[in-house]
């Protein structure tokens, strides 16, 4: 985990007077699920392509699996799977001929059937592509995605159109591919999806990372307030935000003792912090009381 499959540092591109990616600095290690996100526009994407080699950049360095994208020959681009927004199957050919046909670009792919049975489509094989739903052709992209036995995964908004048993699935073979060193680089607006699989994640806005960490980290620095609830004798229902939440159960318990009534302790969501940085959260719902109460422990009476 210590060595990098993704070192991009000052990485810069522009489109015309439009400055798409500003400065951005990435440290994936390998063996890592990376999470990269931000709002349509933030330069996800075109990120992604400089990883690529797809898009030229205008400045900054750039190793991935350690050569420069810009000069990567077939052999590099071997190791390295792509799922994109986009759907790349043949709609002619049936679900098994495709895999197996994208299996001959790779020097050591997978078994087409252990893919098959990977994403769940197993029991589609023999179907043409054409006649697939739109969450199992979102399946059969991430089959092809991932029959090269790729080191390194880039996985954009793989899961659209997926039910909930398709994302479960997809969940597990994240997980163990992660598991056999496989580096993941995942971009998707499901927020859970980042928070239950991802090591560390990138913010992106603007042009430029604006958070880097795990979700812990995420919170501690950039999380706010924590809502912290109990119910006063009486059945008075009372709330506190604080910065310090350890602090304000520890007054509370000192009150009430080991047993608070109706304690419930909210933390800042990867959702909410998501939106503040990327500028696009709603106000604090303490921000314009001026409430402080909860830094030193609850306030006498607490606010409702």
């Amino acid at each position: 985990m210590t060595e990098l499959a993704v070192k991009v540092t000052g990485l810069r591109k522009r489109y015309g007077d439009v400055t798409a990616v500003d400065g951005v600095d990435l440290r994936i290690r390998r063996g890592e699920v990376f999470g990269l996100l931000g709002p349509n526009g933030a330069g996800k994407s075109t990120t992604v392509g400089v990883l690529l080699g797809h898009r030229r950049r205008d400045g900054g360095d750039v190793t991935v699996l350690g050569s420069d994208p810009a000069t990567g020959n077939r052999l590099w681009r071997s190791r390295i799977g792509v799922v994109w927004q986009d759907e790349s199957a043949p709609a002619e050919l049936t679900v098994r001929e495709t895999v197996t046909h994208f299996a001959h670009y790779y020097p050591r792919p997978r078994d087409p059937r252990e893919v098959l049975g990977l994403v769940g489509l197993a029991d589609r094989a023999d179907r043409r592509v054409a006649t697939l739903s739109g969450g199992q052709r979102r399946r059969l992209d991430l089959a092809l995605g991932v029959i090269g036995r790729p080191e390194l995964l880039l996985l954009d908004e793989p899961t659209t159109g997926f039910d909930p048993a398709a994302r479960r699935r997809f969940r597990e073979l994240v997980r163990l591919l992660a598991a056999e060193g496989t580096t993941i680089v995942l971009t998707t607006h499901y927020l859970d999806e980042v928070e239950a699989l991802a090591d560390r994640i990138a913010v992106i806005a603007r042009g430029r990372v604006v958070a880097e960490g795990g979700t812990e980290e995420l919170r501690r620095a950039h999380g706010r307030r924590t809502r912290v609830s109990w119910t006063e004798p009486g059945g008075v229902e009372r709330t506190e935000w604080t910065t310090t939440p350890t602090r304000t159960v520890a007054a509370l318990a000192a009150r009430y003792g080991d047993d608070v009534p109706g304690l419930r302790i909210v933390r800042p969501t990867l959702e909410e912090i998501y939106l503040r940085l990327t500028g696009e959260a709603a106000a604090d719902p303490a921000a314009d009381t001026g409430d402080e109460a909860g830094q030193d422990g609850p306030a006498e009476g607490g606010r409702r």
